[in-house]
């Protein structure tokens, strides 16, 4: 897709995992037990009926793990905290609107503790900001938006991000493109205006680029080794992304139009 002389980047769209918070290699096995073992708990503070704790890890993890292999096959997420509503209506109790934000973000909690983020993020964000960028999130996840937001907060960068697309809330993921164009239009530029950061060769870079965005490659531990397309930039932190950001704007058009081009070699991947 062309892209015109005034196609400048207006707006910066960012993948969550890996690329705004980094987890690294996790042991999901231990960090669904530690959920498990939060949530029991509270359960029971609740004076909720659970029977045993086995019963309720194992009741658990099968009814997860069934919905993210029914995701896997269908490309659509799931709602944690739907599910985890719909467990306990299972076991004969319900739980008011406050005490099911707390159980969800329970779930959720051993696996944010994980999580670190560059030193000078919110430095970063906010000259993104002063240049006039605005700022998304695009992330494929059944965690519930209130525990991500929360965790957001945590870190103070939250509103930075007024835009926040959270996969389960749409019938389909990353990395198909109508997700891409979802984003563009909420926040409110054509995608050749736009530029996605994220970690994933397969969902993150090659659909950004087939939808006519601009796209940055953060080094991960899930892309190492992975053939990357041309036409890509890549950072080893979001620091660099304001000098970049200056750097693809003051790109000549042909330039920009061999960057768009080579989205088509995604297909071969």
């Amino acid at each position: 897709m062309p892209i015109t002389p005034d196609k400048k980047i207006k707006a910066i769209l960012f993948d969550l995992g890996e690329t705004l918070l980094d987890f690294g290699r996790i042991n999901a096995t231990k960090i669904f037990r530690q959920s498990a073992k939060l949530t029991y708990d509270f359960l029971q503070s609740c004076n909720k009926p659970l029977g045993n704790f086995q019963w309720y890890y194992w009741h658990s993890m099968i009814a997860f793990r069934f919905h993210c292999l029914v995701s896997g096959l269908t490309g659509k997420d799931f709602n944690a905290l739907s599910l985890l509503k719909r467990i306990g209506i299972q076991k004969g109790f319900t739980l008011d609107e406050d005490q099911l934000r707390q159980l969800g973000w329970l779930w959720y909690e051993p696996l944010a503790k994980l999580a670190r983020v560059e030193p000078r993020l919110r430095t970063t964000l906010a000259s993104l900001k002063q240049m006039g960028l605005k700022l998304g999130i695009v992330s494929n996840t059944f965690i519930s938006a209130g525990s991500l937001d929360r965790h957001l907060a945590q870190f103070g960068i939250l509103d930075f991000f007024p835009v926040r697309l959270y996969s389960y809330q749409f019938a389909f993921r990353k990395p198909d493109i109508r997700i891409f164009q979802a984003a563009a239009q909420q926040i409110g530029e054509s995608p050749q205006d736009v530029l996605f950061v994220g970690d994933r060769i397969s969902k993150d870079i090659c659909p950004a680029l087939k939808v006519g965005m601009r796209v940055v490659l953060k080094e991960a531990y899930t892309n190492i080794g992975k053939k990357i397309p041309k036409g890509v930039w890549r950072i080893s932190r979001l620091s660099e992304l304001p000098g970049l950001v200056e750097k693809i704007n003051g790109k000549t058009v042909q330039a920009m139009d061999a960057a768009i081009l080579s989205g088509a070699e995604c297909s071969k991947e």
